[in-house]
C-alpha cells in the first residue's frame, strides 16, 4: 500500500469467509471480499475509503482455503506439488458514498515437484498457516517451490494492486 502512497491504518475483525454452496472457484475471491467489506459498514467514516481483499487457490476446481493444521497444510502443497493451479484476489473499494466496488485477477501458478523434506520443514516454519493454498509466494515457496507464474505477482501475493489502483483511481 505505501509503494501506491496510501496511508493505511490495519483494522481486523473476525469475519465468517463462507460462501455460499453453489459459488464455486475464483469467484469466491470477490464473494468474500465483498462480505468483508460489509462488514466494516459501521465504522466507516465518510471520509473513510475502506479497502478489503480475498484471495483463493484452486486445484482441479477445488478451493484450497488456508490450512486447519500442520497435516491439512502438507496434505494442500503435496496436491500442489507439480501441478498448475490458480490463484484468483479480489479487492474491493467501499465508501459511504459510492458504496463497495470490487474487482478480480486470476493467475496460473505452476508449482515444482516439492519433495517430503521441504514440505515438511515449510510447515514447521508456520509461515502457510494463514495462507490460501498453505503457500506464501513471497516467501521461501516462492523462491524454492513456484517456477512459473502467469498474471501479476501482487495478485498471487493476495493483493490485485492493479486492479485496487483502478479502483481508488474511479473515486476521483
Amino acid at each position: 500500500m505505501g509503494m501506491l502512497g496510501l496511508e493505511v491504518e490495519c483494522m481486523a475483525r473476525d469475519v465468517d469467509e463462507s460462501w455460499p454452496q453453489e459459488l464455486e472457484g475464483v469467484g469466491v475471491a470477490e464473494y468474500v471480499a465483498r462480505k468483508k467489506a460489509a462488514a466494516y459498514l459501521d465504522v466507516l467514516g465518510p471520509s473513510d475509503v475502506l479497502i478489503t481483499g480475498d484471495t483463493v487457490v484452486v486445484l482441479h476446481g477445488k478451493v484450497l482455503e488456508k490450512p486447519t493444521d500442520e497435516a491439512h497444510a502438507c496434505e494442500m502443497l503435496r496436491a500442489l506439488s507439480g501441478q498448475t493451479h490458480t490463484v484468483a484476489s479480489a479487492v474491493a473499494v467501499t465508501t459511504l458514498e459510492h458504496g463497495t466496488h470490487s474487482a478480480l485477477d486470476v493467475c496460473d501458478v505452476d508449482v515444482n515437484e516439492l519433495t517430503e523434506a521441504f514440505i515438511q520443514d515449510y510447515v514447521a516454519s508456520g509461515s502457510p498457516m494463514d495462507k490460501a493454498g498453505a503457500y506464501g509466494v513471497q516467501d521461501v515457496m516462492g523462491l524454492i517451490g513456484v517456477t512459473r507464474l502467469t498474471g501479476s505477482f501482487y495478485t498471487v501475493m493476495g493483493m490485485p494492486t492493479h486492479r485496487l489502483h483502478a479502483l481508488l483511481d474511479a473515486l476521483k
